[in-house]
């Protein structure tokens, strides 16, 4: 894999030109000379047989439409819609959110309403709770807002549209349990408040809608929310040597993790002799039999048969992997490794990574795939005083193709649609 890593190795301001065919040739015949020579010669550049595979099938074809997706950038108070195609990639326009005047209420969650009309924004900050944002995506007008609990974070709607849940993550709070809000989209009003574990993360609905996931940061649980009744059906222990299935809630009780630092939010290495997951995410697989979550301590991601409530198997992941995503077809699993500076391509089928691809900056968030399978859209938080940064992978090539700065620690992000070109 370090041909193909390599050959994602650009510059940054190499990366934030528009991409063109003759570039696209002149990269991938480095590549296959690379690969002649390690054919040839042999010694320690020579791939497997599997990643020779991968290798030859890296052509990087052009988009031949415009690509536009979400990113909220959380130090800012900033959404950005982000245009990729034929042209390159550009930032289309941006929106401000927020209501307090001399303090960051930021963004942390994004995601489009399944019409594609509305796009709901989680500001996190509050004083002290946060809100849920409503915008029209024609031209960004506010078209409502709903007060939640402590720091709202990731957000996603129903299939049906009908409803919004948002993780209470309470990141600065006291480590007790926190809750899962469930918010009526059409007049924006918070409908129940579902109390679940310790620093809640990761809202996902299953594709049937009949199911809402997240994850137990501090309680190392995945948390069910039976959609039909507002209520948690089941919840599942991920720890490594401890994986078991439950019904009903977990245990309403403080965090056996109760004095644990988590400013860093999933950038902390784990000790010596840490098995514990602390996981960050759940995504589940598109036929909604199985949900994967992500385990930022052991650096695995955990599937479970989600009718059985068993567990499958074990998966391999990048150092700190953080947030996951599904490819429609059910193939691929996209991971953001956030503190491997990299993102991670994962074949479904056989459980393993077809390649991880470096990301242009440090701290990687969230991970978006587009309506066809075609990309991944990746943001990055950067540290310090650099921007946030999006980077585009190819998932036919397992390559990045393009890349743009956005505002400071990008986070949530979430595709809108595919569009003709301009």
């Amino acid at each position: 894999m370090k041909l193909i890593d390599a050959a994602n190795a650009r510059d940054h301001d190499k990366s934030t030109s528009p991409m063109t065919s003759r570039f696209a040739r002149a990269r991938f015949g480095i590549l296959f000379v690379a690969l002649g020579c390690a054919a040839q010669h042999g010694g320690p550049t020579a791939l497997t047989a599997a990643q020779q595979g991968i290798a030859m099938r890296a052509t990087v074809q052009p988009p031949t439409q415009d690509y536009l997706a979400l990113v909220a950038s959380e130090s800012v108070d900033q959404i950005a819609l982000v245009r990729f195609g034929p042209n390159g990639i550009r930032i289309e326009r941006t929106n401000t959110t927020g209501i307090m005047p001399a303090d960051v209420d930021g963004p942390h969650g994004v995601a489009v309403s399944p019409d594609g009309k509305y796009y709901y924004v989680s500001t996190a900050h509050g004083t002290p709770y946060g809100f849920l944002w409503k915008y029209a995506l024609a031209n960004d007008s506010l078209a409502g807002r709903v007060m939640l609990g402590n720091f709202p974070a990731t957000v996603q709607v129903t299939p049906d549209g009908e409803f919004a849940y948002v993780v209470n993550f309470n990141l600065h709070g006291e480590m007790v349990p926190s809750s899962v809000s469930i918010v009526a989209t059409g007049e924006m009003v918070e409908v129940a408040r579902v109390p679940t574990c310790t620093m809640p993360h990761g809202s996902r609905i299953n594709a049937q809608g009949t199911k809402q996931y997240s994850a137990c940061m501090m309680d190392d649980i995945a948390v069910e929310i039976d959609t039909r009744a507002f209520t948690v059906a089941r919840h599942f222990l991920v720890g490594k040597g401890k994986e078991r299935g439950v019904q009903g809630a977990p245990p309403g009780k403080s965090s056996d993790h109760a004095s644990h630092d988590m400013a860093g939010h999933g950038m902390e290495p784990p000790k010596a002799g840490d098995v514990s997951c602390s996981p960050t995410w759940v995504q589940p697989s598109v036929d909604g039999a199985r949900i994967f979550v992500a385990c930022n301590k052991s650096n695995d991601i955990v599937e479970i048969d989600a009718v059985q409530w068993t567990l499958t198997r074990r998966l391999p992941a990048g150092e700190g992997v953080y947030n996951l995503a599904v490819t429609h077809d059910g193939k691929l699993l996209v991971a953001t490794n956030k503190r491997g500076k990299s993102a991670s391509v994962i074949d479904l089928a056989t459980g393993h990574e077809l390649a991880r691809i470096p990301t242009t900056r440090r701290v990687v968030h969230g991970a978006a795939v587009s309506a066809d399978d075609r990309y991944a859209f990746i943001s990055q938080e950067g540290v310090g005083s650099e921007p946030g940064t999006v980077d585009v992978i190819d998932l036919r090539a397992l390559q990045k193709v393009a890349t743009i700065d956005v505002g400071q620690q990008a986070g949530g992000i979430d595709f809108w649609r595919v569009a003709p070109s301009r």
